[in-house]
């Protein structure tokens, strides 16, 4: 090879890198069979996602909008293809390996809020710290339920909580352990327009601060035009990835 040919090989080999990715969707398909057939549910869907970015996943209802969701946080499994989180293959873990992987990296806000009805707003924020054996839980929990407006209701249950302050409390205990990855179904489903603003307004400014890719679910075309990306996804097939 001349000096000059060789001088030129590893810039073309930078040329032909791919972007960083945080999130890496690889021909996903999903498909299940029961007594009257299969029924595909998701079909060769393929995107990435770069660090800090914000994606929304919209589509109609039964698109496979959040069995996507569940298989990019590993809950559930791709008849075919593959997620990688961070570089990592989801798929190529067992079922010990995905949840530590998703203790460290990944945060998650439901429609229903997902709290635990024994435990007050602050050991429910506190529990993913304390799983996680840090030790300043009480300080971390205390602090990032302040930030959310909820200073005055650390030692209130669920039951006695609004629906806005209860998605508040499961903003704090995602956000609390700094995901570098959140995952969102419908976050705003159970609340009222005014609420489900506030709450937005909320998720987007805390995912700036700690700069955490967000990925969510929802059927609101205004919150899906607030993110970055919008992945569209119509009868199970990627139709707009813009």
């Amino acid at each position: 090879m001349s000096e000059t040919s060789a001088a030129a090989a590893p810039a073309a080999s930078n040329e032909r890198m791919p972007p960083e990715s945080i999130i890496a969707v690889e021909h996903v398909s999903k498909s299940v069979t029961d007594s009257t057939g299969t029924l595909e549910i998701l079909r060769d869907i393929d995107f990435r996602l770069a660090p800090r970015e914000t994606a929304a996943i919209v589509g109609a209802s039964g698109s496979g909008k959040s069995t996507l969701l569940s298989i990019i946080a590993g809950l559930d499994t791709p008849t075919r293809g593959t997620v990688r989180l961070g570089g990592q293959d989801l798929f190529a873990l067992d079922e010990d390996d995905r949840a530590a992987l998703r203790a460290r990296q990944v945060g998650f806000v439901f429609q229903s809020f997902q709290l635990m009805g024994n435990l007050t707003a602050l050991e429910n924020v506190m529990l993913p710290l304390e799983l996680a054996g840090i030790r300043d839980a009480r300080r971390r929990a205390t602090d990032m339920l302040e930030r959310v407006g909820l200073g005055q209701r650390l030692t209130h249950y669920p039951k006695v909580l609004s629906g806005g302050e209860q998605q508040r409390v499961a903003l704090a205990r995602a956000f609390v352990v700094e995901p570098a990855v959140l995952l969102a179904d419908e976050p705003t489903g159970s609340l009222d327009f005014a609420t489900g603003e506030t709450i937005m307004e909320l998720m987007l400014a805390l995912n700036r601060e700690q700069g955490t890719t967000l990925v969510l679910v929802t059927h609101d075309r205004g919150i899906a035009a607030r993110c970055d990306r919008r992945i569209t996804i119509e009868a199970g097939r990627l139709v707009d990835n813009s």
